[in-house]
């Protein structure tokens, strides 16, 4: 089933659902459309779940961007800094070009019939030979020098390529998050008010009273501690506050206040620290929820987590054994 035909079942279900009755929709494809009330939900609920994907997908995206632009300016400056070196040899090398190579033959038959003593020439002699190994290393350097400026000069434009690439490939996830993020509210304005409240329960996991488990460590209480302070600030896509969030930029924001930098990306973040299985989890850990990761929140201990969920749902405390739990990572000793 494609998000877009769903997003058509969804919404035509969802009219006749406000109004009280049910239909049976005739699919456009060959996949059954939703026939009841449940399944209308649920297919709201399904878009919710792909919405977040997109937009943590989109934080990715941001990141590797940024990083990709970090790396081309990077570049750019090793490319200018090889360049630099290479002129510097400049006048060295074009003295060598207007005095000859001194280390020929007519160098040195000059030496001996202008020599006047056999020490003097010795002497011109050592004297052509240290010139012409001076010149050897200049010109030895020089074709070092514009090797490595060749070489960065490469680097460098590959690196403005990945960079252009990057930021194009995030406008494009931009344009297709906010065509999925208006979908969706669309499709859930058309429920009515109590099967909106099913959605984002199935999304977010029913609301509980915050129970917080003492810390293990200052920086994961700091962190518990930050994300509390943070219910009833509402969802926002590619938020990370200070009165707006989403699920990576909650938990970002909160490790913060912890002096630990964590990436606005659920999936990055589940690369870091260390695994904990479910029967180890303590406060402060992070926990992440469907394959691949897409949603992350933070475990207050008691088989509590703080987190914001959807759109149109403020950050809340839930049960953490809502559907989609894939693990956690300790990020804290």
């Amino acid at each position: 089933m494609t998000r877009s035909t769903t997003r058509r079942w969804t919404r035509a279900a969802a009219l006749a659902l406000t109004a009280g009755v049910a239909v049976v929709l005739t699919p456009t494809t060959s996949s059954a459309a939703p026939a009841t009330a449940e399944q209308a939900r649920q297919a709201v609920a399904d878009t919710g779940q792909q919405l977040e994907q997109v937009g943590e997908e989109v934080n990715q995206a941001a990141a590797s961007a940024e990083q990709q632009q970090v790396a081309a300016t990077a570049a750019a400056a090793a490319a200018a800094q090889a360049q630099v070196q290479l002129d510097a040899l400049e006048p060295e090398l074009r003295a060598i070009a207007q005095t000859g190579y001194v280390g020929t033959t007519r160098g040195r038959l000059a030496a001996f019939l202008t020599s006047g003593s056999a020490d003097d020439l010795i002497q011109q002699m050592n004297t052509l030979d240290q010139l012409a190994s001076h010149a050897d290393a200049i010109v030895a350097q020089a074709t070092a020098a514009r090797t490595a400026a060749d070489e960065a000069q490469r680097s460098a434009d590959a690196a403005a390529v990945a960079a252009t690439a990057a930021a194009a490939d995030l406008e494009s996830q931009k344009a297709q998050l906010k065509d999925e993020l208006a979908g969706y509210q669309a499709d859930l304005s058309r429920l009515s008010a109590a099967d909106q409240v099913r959605v984002q329960t199935v999304l977010a996991g029913p609301e509980v009273t915050a129970s917080p488990a003492p810390a293990p460590t200052a920086a994961a209480g700091a962190a518990v501690r930050t994300a509390l302070a943070q219910v009833g600030d509402m969802y926002g896509v590619g938020a990370s506050g200070p009165d707006t969030f989403d699920c990576s930029g909650l938990t970002m924001y909160a490790y913060a206040a912890a002096g630990i930098t964590l990436p606005h990306s659920s999936r990055a973040q589940s690369t870091m620290g260390v695994a904990v299985s479910r029967a180890e989890l303590q406060p402060g850990d992070l926990v992440f929820f469907y394959s691949p990761v897409s949603h992350v929140g933070l475990y207050i201990g008691n088989g509590q987590m703080v987190h914001a969920s959807v759109t149109g749902k403020p950050v809340a405390v839930t049960s953490v054994d809502k559907g989609g739990y894939v693990g956690a990572r300790r990020v804290t000793g």
